[in-house]
C-alpha cells in the first residue's frame, strides 16, 4: 500500500501539454490509444516470456533467443509508450489489474503448449496489435500529434518483423524430420 499523502495525478487523468501544444481533449484520445497499446504489448511481453521458459525440442536453442530478443523489444516498445502518455498529459497504465483490463488481447492460459501451437497464439495477438497499431497511427496523424504517430509507426516495423519472423517458424519446412528422435 503507498504511503504518499497526497495523489499528484490520478490515473485516467488527462492535461494535455502546453509546452507541446497539445490539448486536453486531444491529448485524452491519444492516451487511450497509447495505453490501450501498452496494455496489449505487456500482455504479448508476458506470452511471449511464457514461451521463451517453456520451449523444448530439436530447435530450442533459436526459439529460446528469438523469443528473448522479441519480447525484449515488446518491453522497450511499452516503455516508450509509458514515456509518451506522461509526456502529453496523462498517466500511463501500470498495475497488473489496470494493464489486463485496457488490454484489446487476451493472453493465453497458464498451460504449457507445443511450440508450433504457442507460436500460433502469438501470431494471432501479433496480428490484432499490428492492426491496432496502424489504427492509432492514423488516429494520431488526424490529431496532430505527429511525434505519437512517429513512435508507433518505428515500432510497428519490430513488431511487423517480429511477427514475420514467426510466420517463418510456421511453416512446414524444418530440418528436423518427425520420427527422427524416434530412433
Amino acid at each position: 500500500m503507498s504511503t504518499q499523502r497526497e495523489v499528484r495525478k490520478q490515473a485516467g487523468e488527462v492535461t494535455g501539454s502546453e509546452t507541446l501544444r497539445i490539448d486536453a481533449e486531444r491529448a485524452e484520445q491519444v492516451v487511450d490509444a497509447l495505453n490501450s497499446d501498452l496494455a496489449a504489448t505487456y500482455v504479448l511481453y508476458h506470452q511471449l516470456r511464457k514461451h521463451h521458459w517453456n520451449v523444448e525440442g530439436a530447435e530450442f536453442r533459436d526459439v529460446h533467443l528469438f523469443l528473448d530478443e522479441a519480447a525484449e523489444h515488446a518491453e522497450e516498445f511499452a516503455d516508450e509508450l509509458a514515456e509518451r502518455v506522461q509526456a502529453i498529459g496523462g498517466v500511463p497504465h501500470a498495475s497488473p489489474a489496470a494493464l489486463q483490463e485496457a488490454s484489446p488481447v487476451e493472453p493465453e492460459d497458464e498451460d504449457v503448449y507445443d511450440i508450433r501451437t504457442s507460436f500460433r497464439h502469438d501470431a494471432e495477438m501479433y496480428g490484432d496489435i499490428i492492426e491496432a497499431l496502424r489504427e492509432h497511427v492514423e488516429l494520431c496523424d488526424n490529431l496532430g500529434d505527429p511525434t505519437s504517430a512517429e513512435i508507433l509507426r518505428e515500432n510497428l516495423v519490430h513488431v511487423e518483423e517480429d511477427a514475420h519472423h514467426i510466420e517463418h517458424y510456421l511453416e512446414d519446412d524444418s530440418l528436423v524430420f518427425e520420427g527422427a528422435l524416434d530412433r
